[in-house]
């Protein structure tokens, strides 16, 4: 049979293992494996497993995984993420939606100390939709804030989404990130004011919060000053070359741990849960790598990626309208499967296609982030939706889906931006070294 025939049944094969239920880093394991056997034979596909479970997980750039994850979680200990808010919420509380206003600048301000989505939209949850309700805000916007706020976790660096991307494509980890700080100060931007038109149309949806005196607004700035120090260490370290991104995760890690020191928020439980979910999140993030890169190999000896590539760049089609249907294939990819498998199955099927047609994969980057983004939103999978439904209470799911449709065309506004204006994710990395 043809190494590319195989390589077509491989992936549908993998799609179909991946409907059933079987754990994605298992499914493409199993599909590489037994793919790459048929293609050079049992013993060459023996002797990859035998060596790809190790070199897929001993590179030093794996460090920062673990790292960033254990400083989201001492983070969350240190109770960054209602310092913020509390802060927030007494300058933006008086203003037409300010509080929904306040959550997204709040979960901003937490994935720049987290890194994780899912974590970002679980915390910020607990703490603005009880306060939300008590101002009898609409549910809709109430959860549809927090949902879509909760992505930027992915965008905000330290983001694990760039980690990963910069793994599968070799790019510079510390670039993406530096990449990502304007984009998602901008969509940040275009979620709030969505609230602001939803506010203004419907006054209703979001009423005032209570007055604050201005000495207690700028006493409340003393709250933020944990995450101040740990985005500006890290992402400062970073940007000025003072450490690579691997030991501004130990050193992120370790400021994390030193704020809720400080503030008396350790105990000997809550550090050993911390490890423990650090532990789970990183072996199923390995897990897939592994399995990620055993698929790679196969769809390299089908050489399925290059033809795709060489037939693209070969079309009489503008580059940019290639692009278009590429982005749109992700948002259709993000609505029935979790966004870190699409970005770990298609990228090494797509960024040779991207590289061909001469775009600039920093940027391309950010570009796929914004639109998996999109995926934890959006039904049926739409992760970030089921974690606000988790802390959410009674309110319906359909509730938090129809909150959402308002903030998913911030996210399309944004997509546009970035394609016009190439500089607003290229703009701050170009002043690294």
């Amino acid at each position: 049979m043809d190494p590319g025939t195989i390589g077509i049944l491989g992936i549908v094969g993998l799609f179909f293992l991946l409907a059933t239920g079987m754990y994605i880093g298992m499914a493409m394991l199993l599909v590489g494996f037994l793919g790459y056997c048929l293609i050079m034979g049992i013993h060459a596909g023996l002797g990859l497993l035998s060596l790809v479970p190790y070199s897929a997980s001993s590179s030093y750039m794996l460090t920062v995984i673990p790292l960033f994850v254990l400083m989201g979680q001492f983070a969350y200990l240190s109770g960054i993420s209602s310092d913020i808010y509390k802060a927030v919420y007494s300058w933006l509380g008086r203003l037409p939606g300010g509080l929904a206003m306040a959550t997204v600048v709040g979960c901003a301000g937490f994935g720049a100390v987290s890194g994780s989505s899912l974590a970002t939209g679980a915390t910020m949850g607990t703490v603005a939709i009880p306060e939300m309700k008590k101002y009898r805000y609409d549910p809709k916007l109430a959860t549809g804030c927090v949902a879509a706020g909760g992505t930027l976790g992915i965008l905000i660096p330290p983001s694990l989404g760039f980690v990963i991307y910069g793994i599968l494509t070799e790019q510079s980890i510390g670039k993406l990130f530096m990449a990502g700080i304007l984009p998602g100060i901008m969509l940040a931007a275009l979620f709030m004011l969505t609230i602001f038109l939803q506010c203004k149309i419907s006054p209703s949806m979001g009423p005032p919060g209570e007055h604050i005196s201005f000495r207690d607004r700028v006493l409340s700035l003393g709250g933020v000053w944990g995450m101040l120090v740990l985005f500006l260490l890290v992402m400062g370290g970073i940007y000025w070359g003072v450490f690579t991104p691997t030991e501004a995760a130990g050193i992120g890690a370790f400021g994390a741990f030193s704020i809720a020191l400080l503030k008396g928020k350790l105990s000997y439980k809550n550090i050993m849960e911390s490890l423990l979910e650090t532990g789970k999140t990183t072996a199923m993030l390995f897990m897939i790598l592994i399995g990620a890169e055993l698929l790679s190999k196969f769809l390299g000896a089908t050489m399925l990626p290059m033809r795709l590539a060489d037939y693209v760049a070969g079309l009489p089609l503008n580059k940019y309208i290639i692009l278009t249907i590429i982005i749109f294939t992700y948002f259709i990819l993000g609505c029935v499967m979790d966004c870190v498998a699409i970005m770990i199955l298609t990228t090494p099927i797509i960024f040779p296609v991207i590289t061909a047609l001469g775009f600039d994969p920093i940027w391309y980057g950010v570009i796929m982030v914004v639109v998996l983004e999109v995926g934890l939103i959006t039904p049926p999978v739409g992760l970030n939706v089921f974690v606000i439904r988790g802390v959410s209470g009674d309110i319906p799911i359909g509730t938090i889906f129809a909150g959402i449709v308002p903030f998913l065309g911030a996210c399309i506004v944004a997509v546009v931006l970035l394609v016009l204006f190439p500089e607003i994710a290229l703009f701050i990395p170009g002043f690294m070294k």
